[in-house]
């Protein structure tokens, strides 16, 4: 049985309030949860569970470049997560790709053609702005390296990028402090760096900042 509920995430209210009408739009009787923020996101998945598919804003103010995402993915599991951005910068479209977005939509397309576009994304369409040929190695290799990590370390990682120090990773993680040092340690290692500053910059392809966007 598909889930009966789409997840909007954006800071903008006229943006989630355009947002959700492609999605009735496309699913008729469709429920909408909405979210301000990655962690108000994470608190609907946790009371709601299962999702026909997540609309996730990049310029969220609790995140940076896709570390939003990337904590979106790991707690929705199979669930279709669709970038929906005013940024048609091809790092960003690229970047959303190999990260396994399931589609890249832009906040200037009609509410009839994000309808449409939702609609062929839920039913296992994969879409994606066509964009000129780019030198994606670096995100190729910064993806490379977040595959060798597990998932606890992920976790640790992306706390890191949003600037917390190992007592609030620890605190928010419920795991000791001795925890996320061993997870660092750990982390340094398979991204062949030494220390944060040098664990960020490897991982600066995705997690560099995205501005925020506008509004529908």
């Amino acid at each position: 049985m598909q889930a009966r509920n789409v997840l909007v995430a954006d800071d903008h209210p006229l943006t989630r309030e355009g947002l959700g009408l492609a999605a009735r739009a496309a699913f008729p009787g469709i429920g909408i949860d909405n979210a301000g923020s990655i962690e108000e996101a994470e608190a609907a998945i946790a009371r709601r569970g299962d999702y026909r598919l997540a609309l996730l804003d990049l310029g969220l103010p609790d995140a940076h470049g896709f570390s939003g995402f990337l904590r979106l993915q790991h707690r929705l599991g199979r669930t279709p997560i669709v970038i929906v951005t005013a940024h048609r910068d091809p790092r960003l479209v690229e970047a959303a790709r190999a990260l396994g977005a399931a589609g890249y939509l832009l906040k200037s397309s009609s509410i009839d053609e994000l309808s449409q576009a939702i609609r062929k994304i839920a039913e296992g369409t994969v879409i994606f702005p066509a964009i000129a040929n780019h030198d994606m190695s670096e995100i190729a290799n910064a993806r490379n390296r977040l595959d060798a990590l597990s998932g606890a370390q992920m976790r640790v990682l992306l706390a890191m990028a949003d600037g917390r120090n190992n007592k609030q990773i620890a605190g928010d993680l419920v795991i000791s402090e001795a925890t996320v040092k061993a997870h660092l340690t750990a982390i340094f290692r398979k991204l062949h760096v030494t220390n944060r500053t040098q664990a960020l910059l490897a991982m600066q392809p995705l997690f560099g900042d995205t501005a925020p966007d506008s509004a529908l």
